[in-house]
């Protein structure tokens, strides 16, 4: 084999696309994209747009009901996270539970809408705990270890619907 022998494998050389170099070259004038407008330039996808008729997604009724407007968020922690923050000593057993308590011994990031205490864990300390909510398995636990278990409820003032009541 010489030098002036060696050759590109067959079908790994491409010959680039000439585009815009008359009607001859095959891809001349407007260079294959059709005629003016939107289309026509580069970086344009028009997604869901049907050339004037209603869209698909449109066309489809809206239905189901979304709650997010009056859902809860709540600050969850673990019987098992608070058995290693009493080991720890970021918390005293001794004292009341709360959402405030653990936010500021940094158990939890942020207070949210009230604490939620999970987990069936075997828990050694003698714990009071009040939060908003707490699972049937965390309560067991924490009334087997002699500890007591206050729920939070939230009063929310009622909603008026604009009609003023006349006291008569």
């Amino acid at each position: 084999m010489k030098l002036n022998e060696l050759k590109p494998v067959p079908g790994s050389k491409k010959k680039k696309l000439i585009v815009g170099r008359g009607i001859g070259s095959g891809k001349g004038k407007t260079c294959g994209v059709g005629q003016k407008g939107q289309k026509s330039r580069s970086g344009v996808a028009i997604k869901g747009f049907e050339g004037g008729q209603m869209p698909l997604y449109q066309r489809l009724p809206k239905f189901g009901f979304n709650n997010t407007k009056f859902t809860k968020n709540y600050a969850e922690v673990t019987l098992g996270k608070l058995a290693e923050a009493i080991e720890s000593k970021k918390i005293d057993a001794k004292k009341d539970i709360t959402a405030e308590y653990l936010a500021e011994a940094g158990v939890i990031s942020r207070v949210k809408d009230g604490l939620k205490v999970i987990g069936n864990d075997a828990i050694k300390a003698k714990l009071t705990v009040k939060a908003v909510k707490v699972t049937k398995g965390a309560q067991a636990s924490i009334e087997k270890a002699g500890g007591s278990v206050e729920l939070i409820v939230k009063e929310v003032a009622p909603i008026k619907n604009g009609k003023t009541s006349k006291k008569a």
